[in-house]
């Protein structure tokens, strides 16, 4: 069109096109990296396969090269940058995504910066540079790498270490207590949902969508604060607590794969609301000890579509998302359909079922319950969730939840070889270390239990290369009188 009424592109449409493009291209980026440096640590140099990895690798920078004169890659927490555009992490794209991301933790680098003339021999250099000084267990890799860089003559690639981010003690505390009252609020919005649906009351959603979006905030802001509190498990309010765990075990797994925040909301609600058909089980056979008889599982089994039937129901006191109503209905599925209800036809799982189920499934069965009074330890659930096809758990979810939680996922006690007894606190940011979690010492070597304890990163190694402490096995806290809550609150 031409013309007064031909439209020039505004500032947004520009802004626009160039994150789209960016996406595209910066997705492109991050896979071609991927290739090469696995290529370069399993192959030498001369193979056919490396060679074509480097290929593709600089035909995707001079892509970027070309229309953007620089290449910015930024490691920002879980989140990876191109050009200051956030590239979305999925299904597809994981193992790429999370191994460069690995390596460049490693080797303690923040930013990759690359400007024209940065040509297919200089990424050659720097990507076997970087694996090289990943292998190392030199105190400072990236001053290491930097200086390694410079003398191979790689002068159009540079590397910064991550940004620095002090938090204060102050702050640590306000964080702590927000994300307290988010719990809280949640538990007590889900007992009065689930009561009042039991009653044949009227339920508000609206409280519940605000409990959802409150977790999503918190899970975005801080992740670790929030994860902490499921291990606050009641015994005697498990139904409300667990729900709320799933809530943000779920929601903090949706980020991980790169989820956008209505998503998240969406996935939420999903996930608060996946038992809800519980509410219509008569209470002997929901709280029966023991084991239960063919026809008390042939009623817990219903309460997937009794769930359905309970959203439909609530629909008319407020929004709920069908995706809501999907994830209630398939997350006792399996992705092999012989989970229930039985599938009447062919169909394959939602995302959010599926996420719903590894959440569900994991805290679950690190829950003491009536029918389950030893909860099992929450590293042989993952291991089994893993393992065991059986369990029909999508694989690509479970590692990446492992990722999210740790290998000993937080709550776990451990015995560390220094004879001090710990509580895993955080999974280590770095993905190398994911056997060597954060923990709080909660004890002496001679068995003095202490409160609050002291944190320790079981990556901290001494100047020969020796690590500080180290985790001999994992037990069981009652039998030190220990209540794990109790040092998350």
């Amino acid at each position: 069109m031409s013309g007064p009424q031909a439209r020039r592109p505004s500032v947004v449409d520009t802004i626009q096109s160039t994150d789209a493009f960016i996406r595209g291209a910066g997705r492109s980026f991050l896979v071609t990296l991927y290739t090469a440096l696995r290529s370069l640590k399993l192959y030498p140099l001369e193979n056919v396969q490396v060679q074509k990895s480097l290929d593709d690798l600089a035909g995707s920078v001079g892509q970027i090269l070309l229309r953007e004169r620089e290449i910015e890659l930024r490691v920002t927490g879980e989140f990876i940058f191109v050009n200051s555009t956030r590239l979305r992490l999925d299904l597809d794209n994981y193992a790429s995504f999370s191994h460069v991301l690995g390596i460049l933790r490693a080797v303690g680098v923040g930013v990759v910066h690359a400007t024209d003339g940065a040509d297919r021999r200089e990424w050659t250099s720097f990507l076997s540079l970087l694996l090289a000084v990943s292998s190392r267990d030199s105190a400072n890799r990236s001053f290491e790498l930097a200086n390694r860089m410079r003398d191979a003559g790689v002068t159009h690639i540079a590397v910064e270490p991550p940004m620095e981010t002090e938090v204060s003690e102050e702050e640590e505390e306000r964080v702590k207590e927000q994300s307290k009252r988010t719990y809280q609020r949640s538990v007590a919005v889900t007992k009065e949902v689930i009561n009042s649906v039991r009653m044949g009351r009227s339920a508000s959603v609206k409280k519940v969508k605000r409990a959802v979006q409150a977790i999503v905030d918190q899970v975005l802001s801080s992740e670790t604060s929030l994860v902490g509190l499921t291990t606050l498990r009641d015994y005697d309010d498990y139904t409300f607590t667990h729900s709320v765990n799933v809530c943000i075990f779920a929601v903090a797994l949706g980020r991980k794969i790169g989820l956008g925040k209505l998503q998240l909301y969406d996935l939420g609600m999903a996930a608060l609301f996946h038992d809800v058909g519980k509410s219509r089980v008569p209470l002997d056979v929901l709280n029966k000890d023991g084991s239960l008889d063919e026809e008390e599982w042939r009623i817990m089994q219903a309460h997937p579509w009794l769930g359905v039937l309970t959203l439909f129901g609530l629909r008319g006191y407020g929004e709920i998302p069908f995706r809501s109503m999907i994830g209630t209905y398939e997350h006792h599925m399996k992705l092999d359909m012989t989970g229930y209800p039985k599938a009447m036809r062919a169909r394959q799982m939602s995302i959010f079922s599926k996420i719903i189920a590894v959440a569900d499934g994991f805290d679950a069965a690190t829950t003491r319950r009536t029918y389950q009074t030893t909860p099992i330890q929450p590293d042989s659930v993952l291991k089994e969730m893993l393992e065991n096809p059986r369990r029909g758990y999508d694989p690509i979810l479970v590692k990446a939840f492992i990722n999210l939680i740790g290998v000993y996922p937080v709550g776990t006690a451990v015995i560390l070889d220094s004879y001090e007894l710990a509580i895993v606190t955080a999974a280590n940011p770095v993905p190398e270390a994911i056997h060597r979690p954060i923990v709080r010492i909660v004890s002496d070597p001679t068995g003095t239990i202490m409160y609050p304890g002291h944190v320790a990163d079981l990556a901290e190694q001494d100047a020969s290369g020796a690590y500080l402490r180290t985790i001999i096995k994992v037990t069981n806290p009652d039998k030190y009188g220990i209540r794990v809550s109790d040092y998350f609150v």
